[in-house]
């Protein structure tokens, strides 16, 4: 990706085609070769809304902020994805910390228009309150309103209602324009509030579109001129996957693709574009699909082992070597597929390898995120690289990358082991004489230097790479990683004879014609501390030598008063300086110590509201002289008092359907075809787009029919169960073409409860079991011979409609249609009369895509507060679950378990209870609900945690089994009302198995959580 005055010129190979510039606040924009005169320096200081003006440019190096060279390192970021406002600031401080300077932010259109026309900017939608939290917390904003997002969204984050109005499917029709530039302007208004050359923001950049190669250049011609229009002033882009490039399946187990400097030509000068260097999406993980692809019930492990560290490294400092400066990490944090907005390719959870994990605690893939970030804001020649003459290792397996700050002189390699097997390599590094002999763990990536001014002092060479270069008081402060057990080198080079200070047991170090060599094996005992004093500098400096994890809890900070560097901590949110004392706040999960290396005259400090006791060390550091604690004990209550009602009184013919929308379209406005002979029963044209949908078709006469075939398009795991007369006929699930079983497998056809038929599988091109992602397919149910009476009977159908598809945004996937699309009769063919009915309508609080058109939704049986008792049974579900911080169950309550019923029934059967927590304010516990039952039992259910709508478990297919219940929606100290509605095919007994809560992780610290607004009954 590249920057242009209007729109990109490609750039080979890289997945971005699209940008254009805005002018600076004050003059127009300048030209790429004008500001290619910005020297090598310190970045800017951390974005705030200071009301001053600032401007934005950029050359063929980086972005480049009130004249200081901008390396941006985002992490991607999804509000809507996290149903809870509190959160936000919690995921923001996190991706502050672990190193990212910059959030992108997605505005999901759907998840704020319910309908042409109306936009919601409040409570769970608040884009501005999520605005002014990056601003509070000191991060650059790039503002991705779509239209289109993808982002595995339903129909990529177009609103459902575009299925149902006027106009074509294409990016250029005028009516979808005239839809698109109306959600433009709802955003554009807040956002030309937050933009960071006035002052009143941190967006930095603002990226529009985000399509497959489909759409026009008109089209995007359109939206810059809107985007304009609407007075959005800094920097606009926009991407577009080319899949000639080979780039949009790039998988963990690829070498990275060059996509800049090392692309094409050989010399720096002819590689390099006019324009800085952009990767508008690095894939951090993949979403899990239902049934878990190849992977099954163990995919979520799967995906974690695949993209793992080792994954974000390779690629990330390839990205680096090919000199891209500005970088977008998805995700950051997943999040939660909450109501019905997750598209095909994915389950409930959203986890996506994230740096932190959907239960916003950090994994194992963190620290390489953490350590890149560090270096790319600390170490500022990398702001400004050119390819220097090629190197080669001594071994083949290794790739290397040379490169040089020609401001600076100091050289940068990337060295990449693109083989199985740990290798140890020579190679000959500027300045260091002697080769130099690194280790590289298999497919593997480091970045080392040579050349490299630390303050006033010049690192000669060094085999860990660099983390973070910090001047702190009157001491400079550089950190080097690498791999546990590793014997790292790093080499100074020293005009005059320093005073050396060993400070741990385990670096050693020698002096030898002006050249001071560090070594250290890594992890052996904590952090390696060496003091290096005099030598030809002023100024003290300190190097430490790091593993992963000891890096992974070293956290600088910078403030007004200068930098801070954090020891010890899981995650440090704040600190903040004053007078001679300093207040910091953050996460403890383990015991530990606290050590804070921080400016001159400050001595003493409070750790989340709490003085804590220091001494200083030889250091130079507050140290405290007790360890930090973890959170206390989390005890969950279990699950009891649950009440139970059978649902699905559609399926009697005696039910009042007189409200419902009557099916009496012969044109759609959607882009599938009306079948011949048939009404219009497509869902979007009567304004259903979202959750279960009941149709009723009153049947003059049955005699002579022997079968009924329903086509319908539900997607992936859709279903579509009928009956005839209140009769079952059966249930067929759509072929799971998206990594489950086949229709006809596993009990997903079902047979009838008294008469014998069945239902078959068949695609709309005859083909039994299979169709093409989100298309067509046919269920045909046996008629019993005493149900082919004469005169009026009622056929009633329920569809369970999944994700649309996602579609490119411009080809018009999501103008096909959902639900049934035909029904034909086999035998006779009898006057039929439909009617249908969905969702009630959007729920004014949580949202259009949380609820659906089942009965016990119209009623509100899924919200707190009192229900009609009328119906409801008290019951104990089949098993019973401890939580596992209560201990093992005893062996005689296993025996005492109760049986579970063999109740085979077709629908929907509602469960409820309440339960009440009262967990520490002091700690941050994340609570999922656990949900286990035998895998060979067909049914599913939806989970309503005070009216939320938070996941969909699907038992026989998998393979999601625990739900994230996110604080906010989630009382942490009240009630909840917890409300599942169970799914059930009726082939074999039904759900739920255990239920039970879980504790997913907890920590000492955390952030003000406020309760979200949950209205009930």
């Amino acid at each position: 990706m590249v920057f242009t005055r209007r729109t990109f010129g490609a750039l080979a190979g890289t997945a971005v085609l699209g940008v254009a510039l805005a002018a600076d606040s004050t003059a127009a924009p300048p030209t790429a070769s004008a500001s290619r005169n910005v020297p090598t320096g310190r970045p800017p200081a951390p974005p705030r809304a200071d009301r001053r003006p600032h401007s934005v440019r950029h050359d063929g190096y980086s972005l480049i902020v009130d004249g200081q060279r901008l390396v941006l390192w985002s992490g991607e970021f999804h509000p809507f994805r996290l149903p809870s406002p509190s959160l936000w600031r919690d995921a923001l401080q996190k991706i502050r910390a672990s190193g990212h300077n910059a959030v992108t932010v997605p505005v999901a259109w759907n998840h704020h228009s319910p309908a042409p026309g109306r936009y919601d900017f409040t409570g769970v939608r608040d884009l501005g309150l999520l605005l002014r939290t990056a601003a509070e917390e000191q991060l650059y904003v790039v503002l991705r309103p779509g239209p289109f997002l993808g982002a595995d969204l339903d129909a990529g984050g177009l609103p459902g209602w575009l299925a149902g109005t006027g106009g074509g499917p294409g990016a250029d029709d005028p009516a979808y324009l005239e839809h698109v530039d109306a959600w433009l302007t709802a955003v554009d208004r807040i956002a030309r509030r937050h933009q960071y050359t006035e002052g009143r923001g941190t967006v930095l950049l603002y990226q529009f579109t985000d399509v497959s190669g489909a759409a026009s250049t008109a089209y995007r011609e359109h939206l810059y001129a809107k985007v304009r229009g609407d007075g959005i002033e800094v920097p606009v882009f926009h991407k577009e996957l080319d899949p000639s490039a080979g780039l949009a399946g790039q998988g963990p187990a690829d070498v990275p693709p060059d996509r800049g400097l090392y692309f094409g030509a050989a010399t720096s000068e002819r590689s390099r574009p006019r324009t800085a260097g952009v990767l508008a999406e690095f894939t951090a993980g993949r979403p899990v699909p239902w049934g878990g692809g190849s992977d099954g019930r163990q995919a979520f492990e799967a995906v974690r082992r695949q993209f793992d560290a080792v994954h974000v490294r390779r690629t990330c400092l390839t990205d680096i070597a090919n000199g891209l400066t500005v970088h977008n990490t998805r995700t950051a944090f997943g999040g939660t597929n909450w109501g019905w907005q997750g598209g095909p390719s994915t389950v409930t959870s959203y986890d996506l390898a994230a740096g932190h994990d959907e239960a916003r605690s950090p994994t194992p893939q963190l620290a390489a995120f953490q350590q890149i970030g560090h270096m790319l804001r600390t170490v500022p020649d990398l702001a400004k690289l050119h390819r220097a003459a090629d190197v080669r290792a001594d071994d083949d397996r290794v790739r290397v990358y040379h490169l040089t700050n020609r401001d600076t002189g100091s050289h940068t390699y990337v060295l990449r082991n693109d083989s199985q097997d740990q290798v140890t390599t020579s190679l000959r590094l500027a300045g260091a004489g002697l080769p130099v002999n690194v280790t590289l763990p298999p497919r593997d990536a480091r970045l080392i230097m040579s050349g490299l001014r630390l303050g006033e002092r010049r690192l000669r060479h060094s085999t860990a790479q660099p983390m973070l270069f910090l001047r702190i008081g009157s001491m400079d402060v550089a950190v080097f990683t690498g791999t546990r057990g590793e014997l790292v080198e790093v080499v100074l080079e020293t005009p005059g004879s320093p005073v050396t200070t060993r400070l741990d047991p385990e670096p050693a170090w020698a002096l030898d014609r002006n050249l001071l060599r560090v070594t250290a094996p890594l992890g052996k005992g904590g952090l390696s501390r060496v003091l290096v004093e005099g030598g030809g500098s002023s100024r003290p400096l300190l190097l430490i030598l790091a593993d992963e994890d000891d890096a992974a809890r070293l956290w600088p900070v910078e403030t007004r008063k200068g930098d801070f560097l954090v020891y010890g901590p899981s995650l440090v949110r704040t600190v903040t300086p004053h007078g001679s004392g300093v207040d910091l706040t953050g996460d403890v999960r383990t015991t530990t110590g606290l050590e804070v290396w921080a400016p001159g005259g400050i001595g003493s400090l409070t750790w989340n509201g709490e003085r804590v006791r220091t001494t200083v060390s030889r250091a130079n550091a507050l140290v405290a002289t007790r360890h930090l604690k973890p959170p206390p004990a989390v005890a969950l209550p279990a699950l009891t008092g649950w009440w139970r009602r059978e649902e699905n009184p559609e399926a009697d013919p005696r039910f009042d359907d007189g409200r419902w929308r009557v099916a009496d379209r012969t044109e759609s406005s959607g882009a599938t075809p009306v079948p011949e002979g048939q009404p219009v029963l497509f869902a979007d044209d009567y304004g259903f787009h979202y959750g279960d949908l009941w149709y009723r078709g009153r049947v003059a006469d049955a005699r002579g029919v022997a079968s009924v075939r329903l086509s319908y398009r539900a997607g992936p795991q859709g279903l579509v169960m009928a009956w005839l007369d209140g009769e079952p006929l059966g249930t067929h699930r759509r072929p799971a073409d998206a990594g489950g079983q086949d229709a006809g497998a596993g009990g997903t056809d079902a047979g009838a409860a008294d008469g014998g038929a069945a239902a078959s599988g068949e695609a709309a091109s005859g083909e039994a079991g299979t169709a093409p992602a989100g298309g067509e397919v046919t269920a045909e149910f046996a008629v019993p011979e005493e149900l082919r009476t004469p005169g009026a009977h009622v056929l009633s159908v329920l569809v369970r409609p999944m994700a649309r598809e996602e579609g490119s945004g411009s080809a018009g996937a999501h103008k096909a249609a959902r639900g049934l699309t035909s029904v034909t009769f086999e035998g006779a063919r009898p006057e039929v009369e439909w009617r249908l009915q969905g969702a009630a309508g959007a729920d004014p609080v949580r949202g259009p895509l949380n609820n659906g058109g089942l009965y016990g939704e119209r009623e509100g049986w899924h919200l707190p507060g009192p229900v009609d008792g009328k119906g409801w049974s008290a019951v104990e579900l089949p098993a019973k679950e401890e939580p596992e911080k209560q201990g093992q169950k005893r062996e005689q309550e296993q025996e005492a378990e109760q049986e579970r019923q063999e109740e085979r029934r077709q629908g929907v059967v509602w469960y409820r209870t309440a339960f009440t927590l009262d967990l520490p304010e002091s700690v941050d516990a994340s609570v999922g609900l656990a949900l286990e039952d035998d895998p060979g039992r067909a049914y599913r259910v939806q989970i309503f945690l005070n009216g939320w709508n938070l996941g969909l478990y699907v038992n026989d297919v998998g393979p999601q089994q625990v739900f994230v219940l996110p604080n906010g929606v989630l009382r942490t100290r009240g009630e909840n009302t917890l409300a599942l509605a169970v799914l059930s095919d009726g082939t074999t007994p039904s759900g739920p198995g255990k239920v039970g809560l879980r504790l997913l992780g907890a920590a000492a610290g955390g952030t003000p959580v406020t309760d979200v607004d949950s209205p009930g009954r």
